[in-house]
């Protein structure tokens, strides 16, 4: 995976400034492989929306991938014709690559792309672009899987799309409704740290865009949109759902090791009370206890099955010491990624061994309960051991959080940050109360 982005955090959104006629506030790119027939339609319909309906400067980007037809010759005249048109030639092919090229190279603070063949109803791009333009959100797509939208499209499509949605949102925890949907924006400054960490220069593009910027904290916004299908689309479904697949596992290793630097992503939230210096009130108390219990009710289970797999061959202190000595590790890995967002291999051996010494704590009790037991009733039964040691497990699991999170993982507020350079357009950028032409 990439990793060489500028370092830094993002700063904070704001909402673009309206002035003068100047620099298009947004940029609209079109990439397009050997599309002679679809290509100057397609543009003038787009051209003719934003100039009617678009309060801001625009400019129309063609994105030509190697096209070996009549693509190119389209794309400069179109771009001679029209003082919004401008054509970007690539010798190489991939939506992701154009993208890419394009995005990193305009000057616009709103960046968007449609498919040339525009199934998606022009009517969503204001309500696209303006949480960006209005700082409200950092990425916007357009989704065909929302309850709200209208698609017109073959069951066969329908089935893919679906399914490979329910694939993303089982690997990789997606909350973002529709990934491949050929409709999207971000903000400039977003684009600039997010682009050199995305790897894919194909149609996963999309998806490992999104999936990135969904781990790091940003906010997607999703538009319902009216969708009809491209018959004639050259899409190849079989090798683009197989490069999805690939991809899918390739993103999916890399954010379970944590070699993404993912903490570049990060940006204030303006007024937001997470943000704001409270004493006293512990950071991410709710998310952490979810998600300690969760880890803890998956490791009591593991260590139950230990226990009682361990006593088949040994004594109850034997089986219960091993058995939570394994669960104990297990437990100190999950919830030092999935809880408290330890990401890489720093400081691993020094929490486990830290770990260890909680383990030796919860060993204690369970082990103190069971002597207790063995005490009091001369050989209780195999049901009641496990009774007596569910009960000591929850309560050496809730002194377990707490020397987790005081110790172990301790929230270590890192100082305030040093205001960055004011981003390139908030100089710059100028937006037009009417035709930019």
């Amino acid at each position: 995976m990439r990793t060489d982005s500028a370092p830094g955090t993002l700063p904070a959104r704001e909402h673009l400034p309206a002035t003068v006629v100047g620099t298009a506030v947004l940029d609209v790119v079109v990439p397009v492989h050997n599309e002679e027939k679809d290509l100057r339609p397609c543009v003038l319909r787009l051209r003719e929306h934003l100039a009617r309906t678009f309060p801001y400067a625009f400019r129309i980007t063609i994105a030509d991938n190697a096209s070996t037809d009549a693509t190119p010759k389209i794309a400069t005249e179109l771009a001679d014709e029209f003082v919004e048109v401008t054509s970007h030639r690539l010798e190489r092919k991939g939506r992701g690559h154009a993208l890419r090229t394009v995005w990193s190279a305009s000057e616009a603070p709103v960046l968007a792309y449609m498919d040339v063949d525009l199934s998606t109803d022009l009517n969503a791009l204001l309500p696209l672009v303006a949480p960006l333009i209005s700082g409200h959100s950092d990425l916007a797509i357009g989704s065909r899987l929302s309850r709200t939208s209208r698609v017109v499209r073959g069951p066969k499509r329908e089935f893919i799309s679906r399914a490979y949605n329910l694939i993303l949102r089982g690997s990789l925890q997606a909350r973002f409704s529709d990934a491949q949907c050929g409709f999207k924006a971000i903000r400039r400054e977003v684009a600039q740290v997010l682009l050199p960490l995305v790897e894919d220069t194909g149609w996963f593009f999309d998806t490992e865009m999104l999936v990135l910027a969904e781990r790091a904290g940003l906010r997607i916004h999703e538009v319902p949109v009216d969708w009809v299908d491209d018959p004639d689309s050259t899409v190849h479904i079989v090798r683009t759902a197989t490069d999805d697949l690939k991809g899918v596992w390739r993103v999916g290793r890399a954010l379970t090791t944590g070699s993404l630097p993912l903490d570049r992503l990060t940006r204030p939230f303006g007024d937001d009370p997470r943000d704001r210096d409270i004493t006293d009130v512990p950071r991410g108390l709710a998310r952490q206890l979810v998600g300690f219990c969760v880890v803890g009710g998956l490791s009591t289970l593991f260590y139950l099955l230990l226990y009682s797999g361990f006593r088949q061959f040994g004594g109850s202190q034997a089986a219960n010491a091993l058995a939570l000595l394994l669960s104990a590790l297990a437990n100190t890995a999950a919830n030092r990624r999935l809880t408290f967002g330890v990401r890489g291999r720093g400081g691993a051996v020094r929490h486990q061994a830290q770990g260890l010494v909680v383990f030796a704590i919860g060993l204690a009790l369970t082990s103190g309960s069971l002597a207790a037991l063995n005490t009091a009733t001369a050989g209780p039964a195999h049901s009641t051991e496990i009774a007596v040691l569910v009960v000591a497990n929850l309560a050496a699991t809730v002194l377990r959080f707490l020397l987790f999170r005081a110790w172990v993982f301790p929230d270590r507020r890192d100082p305030a940050p040093v205001p960055g350079p004011t981003p390139a357009y908030a100089e710059t950028t100028t937006i037009s109360t009417g035709d930019p032409r």
